[in-house]
């Protein structure tokens, strides 16, 4: 039976966990997330991945297998639903819905990397998949939030429009929902993560059109059709964190609810994402709260600024102390790269153990090694960034800075006009970090944009073709 363009390994995985609409409390009942990366390690340790277990011969063989508790049998009885298999892709397929596995390249890394073995092995999804590649600001709040709570909320999404930021929320009433319509609105984009009923998100027409013209994407860990369940709906809250760049708690109660928890989760354990909280207006005890275990203030408005320099100053404020603009200048000026490398091997060392935990199979480890080197670069080029922008105020440009540094390459990649986002994936970098810098490029006269289609090349000056010989140019 043809499975669409589900994966072998994608196809084995849903056989083991996927609900296909019934009750979980069915026999056989499928495999939790934890049972699930117990019989990943079980894969690994024995060199295989998840599309061996559909090889009829080692099926047969699979009832004398030890796979930790679980009871073979089982395993057994859940990859024999083939035919459920088929009826379900096909009605999924029908719905416009697609499905990833935790060993499919388009996979998110961030879910990964951040969630290691609590990432979900199966995601299903409806939209753009490239969106859940963007990052942005997560925004999150109670479903009972007030009139100036919304009111914030909506100011906020729309400011993230405006500059290119994309909102990742859960899109349950109040301020998720609000801060997902808002974007969309005004023509940016989001992602939402559904604790249930992904097949009637899909097709609601508040959405309808955000889906169509690939600015909108709804994922769910759960059956597509599955209804409302408390637990889903927390345990949702993780991936809506791990998505993004940021994340802003517009309004929180103390102690209890949905938003609490998924704050102090995201507080405790996915220590890379920095939470923000609104302290403007009438501000809910929670938040105030949250402000003790780590959080930070949400930049106040009015954001005339860029939004993502205000959170990425925010966020690197108490990350390295310098006694002194001069003294941390003069350092800088003599040694502009040893500065900022030895900075970012501070804050993110050159170890990816930790990285590597997260994917228990074989097939899954390979993914995830070359992921692991995008992560540090990216996060190295991010703080470096961030670093010299503390020193070196926009208004105060030094011909030592990061952008000085990485203009050769930049232009070496632009003999041919490219577009920000090909360019970013060229260099390993944030799309709205290389925008920064064509935009400043373009500003010196060093680049040149062009309009129908968009795209930047470099000006074939004398003295540019002279500095990119210099720095390893053909």
């Amino acid at each position: 039976m043809a499975y669409h363009l589900l994966s072998p390994d994608t196809q084995a995985i849903l056989l083991l966990c996927a609900s296909f609409g019934q009750n979980r409390q069915i026999e056989p009942q499928p495999l939790t997330l934890s049972e699930y990366n117990a019989v990943a390690g079980w894969l690994r340790e024995n060199e295989m991945s998840p599309r061996d277990l559909l090889n009829p011969t080692f099926k047969n063989r699979l009832s004398k297998v030890c796979v930790g508790k679980l009871d073979s049998d089982r395993l057994v009885a859940l990859l024999e639903r083939g035919v459920m298999l088929g009826l379900a892709v096909e009605k999924w397929t029908n719905q416009g819905l697609w499905v990833l596995g935790r060993g499919d390249s388009q996979y998110p890394k961030r879910l990964k990397q951040r969630l290691r073995h609590s990432a979900p092995a199966i995601l299903y999804g409806i939209g753009n998949i490239e969106l859940l590649t963007e990052g942005g600001l997560a925004v999150v709040g109670s479903r009972d939030v007030d009139e100036e709570g919304l009111g914030y909320t909506q100011r906020v999404a729309q400011a993230c429009a405006e500059q290119g930021i994309q909102v990742v929320s859960g899109g349950a009433r109040g301020v998720d929902s609000s801060a997902m319509l808002a974007v969309l609105e005004v023509g940016g984009t989001a992602v939402g993560v559904l604790a249930d009923s992904l097949s009637k998100a899909a097709v609601a027409g508040k959405y309808r059109a955000g889906i169509k013209e690939g600015r909108l994407t709804l994922i769910s860990a759960v059956d597509p059709g599955a209804s409302f369940n408390a637990g889903n709906a927390m345990g949702r809250n993780k991936y809506i964190y791990a998505l993004a760049d940021y994340a802003l708690v517009v309004s929180s109660s103390v102690g209890k609810g949905g938003t609490w928890a998924g704050a102090t989760e995201a507080l405790e354990k996915i220590k890379d994402v920095p939470v923000f909280v609104r302290m403007q207006g009438t501000v809910p005890e929670g938040n105030r709260q949250l402000l003790k275990k780590g959080a930070k203030p949400f930049p106040e408005t009015p954001w005339n600024n860029s939004l993502r320099t205000l959170l990425d100053a925010a966020t690197s404020q108490e990350v390295e102390p310098i006694k002194t603009e001069v003294e941390a200048a003069n350092v800088v000026a003599n040694e502009p790269s040893g500065v900022a490398n030895s900075f970012a091997d501070t804050l993110f060392p050159v170890n990816h153990s930790s990285i590597l935990e997260i994917e228990p199979t074989k097939a899954e480890v390979e993914a995830i090694e070359s992921e692991a080197v995008d992560v540090v670069t990216n996060k190295r080029l991010m703080v470096a960034d961030s670093f010299a922008g503390m020193l070196f105020p926009a208004n105060q440009p030094s011909p030592k800075d990061i952008y000085e540094a990485v203009l050769p390459f930049i232009l070496n990649h632009l003999e041919q006009p490219q577009d920000a986002k090909s360019l970013a994936e060229c260099l390993d970098v944030r799309k709205g970090q290389i925008e920064d810098w064509l935009n400043r490029a373009v500003k010196d006269g060093k680049v040149r944009k062009t309009k129908k289609p968009v795209a930047y090349v470099a000006n074939q000056e004398p003295a540019l073709l002279s500095l990119l010989e210099k720095n390893g140019g053909t």
